[in-house]
């Protein structure tokens, strides 16, 4: 929830604005305003003050408890012309808050973060929980200091400065200088040595944690973190298992070495239990089976157990205590999977000789900690039983569609995506498009025209090597573009996720007016990939259903008869003064359109960069714009409109 104050008229209007904008993410406060922000300070996630920063200065400093808990605070200035990041810029979300109120108020985001300032992701802003020094390594990372990168757990990271380097593979293990680990594993001792010795907290993941917390007490600062938009990987060299390495250690590094730990989501816990079991038991044996083995409990992804176990409150409330989603399988699911230790008994109450371990082996991994099975102190039977799963890895493809070509048409999410990602595949001419965009140390895969096929293997090779990978198209990626060529490639062993953009169509379209007021359709007059035979019946097909049809890769030097063809089918169907819109490099600086005729087109004035929108036997030229009806009765007979 993000509390609004004001203290002013002029105030309390932005603050509606925001309130009416989000209503379902806002509460307005008022009377007095030291009392509304103390109320807000500690009833919300983030507070936006309409105030001056000094006032807010001095109402907030007195409520400062913990960097790592503290809501984010963004001022607002009397004239709403910028909107500041106060505090909690990284762990509260004041910085991104600052972006979403400048958008919705018109208002400057000032956003004085060291990292921001300069592209560079802040640590704490990876989706993982991150341990231990992390100013002494933002400081190195700002400052250009080599800094090592330990990837023990592959992981989609972000693109990362060039300073930042994976180890020599005969590099020492007694190595020094500032690091990022990247594991689910605990030094010896449990902790993560840094400045800010202190238990964790924070579910973004902004402060240490120590194994041994009493789990049973309800205790959440070891487990919870918010792991929104992380994906699952599996070790890679380095990890539990290798020769010389105990199972808990961490690589060792010299003493007062800024090192950060982030904490992937690997850990997948299969739970067993019976009716009645109480969470307390439930929760000291998974503490107790994760500290046994060495591993980090802000690793842990979920629970996972048997459909018949789904409403189990035990169960249920542990999950919620440890802040994870609990999943569950179907009997036959979890009988299907290979396990080393089956047994009569839940094969007997649940239908399957394994609930633990299959539930969290169902989807792939390495098995770390066999089912063992809780102790009472009461010397009762076992009520619960757990083992370990360390998921397998997963890469990440985001198809990512760049719109027309206009900045202002690319969408939000395809910005943040692009930063998001480590790894960039694109055409050439779109990748200059967006190069000011990507953030310092990105890898950029760019070919040219007729390389389709190249940068579809390489997105998903890439993605498939754990790589956070950004795959970009014009308009929306998945219409005549690179999204159907790599999820062609790809299989369920990696993460992809659709980016949504503005079509040529819908940019030509705007421009027109509203050709596409009813049933539409776009054809490729390309055959390049489709024979023309099928074009040919597509388009006879929208011609007899009287359907706007939009046509793109018109006319090519090498490829002039189409096009005029195309329209003549068009023509056996619909009159001669049927409206046509052409558009070329919609949106874009050098674009260009003009409404004409079916009888009127010369199809010589059309090439690769326009699309044709040819309209149905009901659209007219009103005004000078390109309206096709939508057939609203109201508009049929005005005069019996209400």
């Amino acid at each position: 929830m993000i509390g609004l104050i004001s203290a002013t008229a002029a105030g309390a209007v932005a603050a509606q604005r925001l309130a009416s904008a989000w209503p379902e993410r806002t509460r307005l406060y008022e009377g007095p305003v030291r009392d509304a922000v103390g109320r807000a300070f500690g009833e919300c996630e983030q507070v936006v003050c309409f105030l001056a920063t000094g006032a807010v200065v001095r109402l907030i400093a007195p409520l400062l408890a913990d960097k790592g808990t503290d809501p984010g605070v963004v001022c607002v200035d009397e004239g709403g012309r910028f909107a500041v990041s106060l505090v909690g810029g990284h762990a509260g979300g004041a910085n991104a808050l600052a972006v979403e109120v400048g958008e919705v108020l018109g208002a400057e985001p000032v956003v004085t973060t060291a990292t921001d300032a300069v592209g560079v992701p802040g640590l704490d802003t990876l989706g993982m929980p991150v341990e231990g020094d992390v100013a002494g390594v933002s400081r190195a990372l700002l400052d250009g200091e080599d800094v090592e990168l330990d990837l023990e757990i592959a992981w989609p990271l972000p693109a990362l400065p060039p300073n930042v380097r994976r180890p020599a593979p005969d590099a020492s293990a007694e190595r020094g200088g500032p690091a990022i680990v990247v594991t689910d594993r605990v030094p010896a001792g449990g902790r993560v040595s840094g400045p800010e010795e202190t238990l964790g907290t924070d579910r973004a993941g902004v402060r240490e944690d120590t194994l041994g917390t009493d789990l049973a007490a309800g205790t959440e600062e070891t487990f919870g973190t918010d792991r929104a938009g992380v994906t699952e990987e599996t070790p890679t060299a380095g990890s539990p298992g290798d020769a010389g390495e105990p199972l808990g250690a961490v690589p060792h590094r010299g003493a007062g070495d800024a090192r950060v730990v982030l904490r992937p989501s690997s850990l997948v816990v299969g739970v067993g239990a019976s009716r009645g079991a109480p969470a307390d038991e439930v929760l000291g044996l998974i503490e107790s089976a994760l500290r046994d083995a060495g591993l980090s409990p802000r690793s842990l992804a979920e629970l996972a157990t048997v459909d018949a176990k789904a409403d189990e409150p035990g169960l249920v409330e542990a999950a919620a205590r440890l802040g994870v989603p609990l999943v569950t399988y179907s009997a036959e699911e979890l009988a299907a999977v290979e396990v080393p230790n089956p047994s009569d008994a839940p094969l007997a109450a649940v239908g399957t000789p394994s609930v633990a371990e299959a539930a969290a082996l169902v989807g792939g991994g390495e098995l770390i900690v066999p089912k063992r099975k809780s102790e009472r102190a009461d010397g009762r039977p076992a009520m619960a039983t757990c083992a370990v799963v360390r998921r397998p890895a997963r890469g990440r493809l985001a198809v990512v569609g760049l719109g027309p070509g206009a900045r202002d048409l690319l969408t939000p999410r395809a910005k943040a995506e692009l930063r998001r990602a480590s790894v960039l595949v694109g055409l050439d001419q779109y990748v200059d498009q967006i190069r000011d965009l990507l953030r310092p140390g990105t890898r950029i895969l760019e070919s040219g025209l007729g390389a389709e096929e190249e940068r579809a293997r390489t997105a998903v090779a890439e993605a498939r090597r754990g790589q956070a990978v950004a795959l970009i198209g014009s308009g929306d990626a998945g219409v005549y573009a690179m999204a159907s060529p790599a999820l062609a490639e790809a299989s369920d062993d990696i993460d992809v996720i659709g980016v949504p953009g503005v079509t040529a169509a819908l940019a030509a379209a705007a421009i027109l007016g509203a050709p596409l007021g009813h049933d539409h359709v776009s054809i490729s007059l390309s055959d390049l990939h489709t024979p023309w035979e099928v074009i040919e019946r597509r388009v006879r097909a929208a011609a007899e259903a009287d359907i706007v049809v939009t046509f793109y890769n018109p006319r090519s030097r090498g490829r002039d008869w189409q096009l005029p063809k195309a329209l003549a089918i068009l023509a056996g169907h619909r009159e001669p003064t049927t409206p046509v819109g052409v558009v070329r490099n919609a949106s874009r600086p050098d674009g260009s359109h003009r409404l004409t005729t079916l009888a009127a087109l010369d199809p010589a004035t059309v090439d690769m960069m326009t699309v044709v929108t040819v309209g149905n036997t009901a659209t007219r030229d009103i005004a000078g714009r390109m309206v096709t009806p939508r057939g609203y009765r109201w508009q049929e007979n005005p005069e019996g409109a209400e």
